[in-house]
Order: structure tokens, then sequence, then C-alpha cells
């Protein structure tokens, strides 16, 4: 019993040498997060500026704001989408002048092929937000 004990405090300690906060500090600026603080109901939105060991920099509506790490108890970020939210589709359709079923052949037109040509734009919605760090239970003390 007293083997398991043991196995169980090390497994603890290696799981935590993986920082959580560490993939926070990764975290690029401009970054749009979401953070939940400690007592507080509605979430924070900002992008990120910059997080250090003990706080956290984050830019709420063009002000700056720091947040001290034990006030986050979960932070959220949105994922970047390679390529961008736009997509851009094109189509191009040649047609010579006898495929053109239906029209009387103009004098006045020479007989050269007619290009059109067609582009639509999409906007894709944003990536859902992605839990990336949330704040580890304390630790329970032994009697």
């Amino acid at each position: 019993m007293r083997s398991l004990a043991l196995f169980l405090v090390a497994a603890a300690a290696a799981l935590g040498a993986d920082d959580p906060w560490a993939k926070v500090r990764e975290l690029k600026s401009g970054t749009e997060i979401r953070i939940f603080k400690k007592g507080s109901v509605q979430p924070i939105l900002a992008k990120m500026d910059e997080a250090g060991a003990d706080s956290l920099i984050v830019v709420v509506k063009n002000e700056q704001v720091a947040i001290p790490r034990e006030m986050v108890d979960r932070l959220d970020y949105r994922p970047s989408q390679p390529g961008g939210r736009v997509k851009t589709e094109t189509a191009s359709k040649t047609e010579s002048p006898d495929q053109r079923v239906g029209e009387p052949p103009n004098p006045r037109e020479s007989a050269k092929p007619t290009t059109t040509t067609s582009t639509n734009y999409t906007i894709g919605s944003k990536p859902d937000f992605e839990t990336l760090y949330r704040r580890p239970p304390p630790a329970a003390k032994g009697k």
C-alpha cells in the first residue's frame, strides 16, 4: 500500500514537470484569448500581448491590462487559420462563335471566341476557442 502511494506521488511529480503555464507563454502576440478569472462569472475577451512567470499582459478594448497568474482559472485561445478566412473561387468559360446557340450571327462581330470570368468570395467563420490552460487543483496537504 505504501509503495502505491509513493508511485502516485512520483507520477504526480512527473506530470507537474510539464508546466501548463509554459503553453500560455508560447502564445503569439495578437492571438485572441478568453480569460476566466477567479471569482468572475463572465470571461474577458482580449488579445494576447505577453505572459511572464507570474502575470499575463493582454489588450482589452485598446487598453493594456495585467492579470496576475493566480487570478486565471482558465484560458482559452482561438487558433489561427492557415490561409485566412476569405476563400476565393474563380471560374472562366470560353465559348467559340459556333457554340453560341440561339444567337443570330452579327456581321459586326468577328469570329473570335468569348471568355466569361466570374469570381466568388466566401468568408468563413472563426474557429472555436480551445482551452490552453486550467489552474491546477490545490495540492492536498497530508496530516
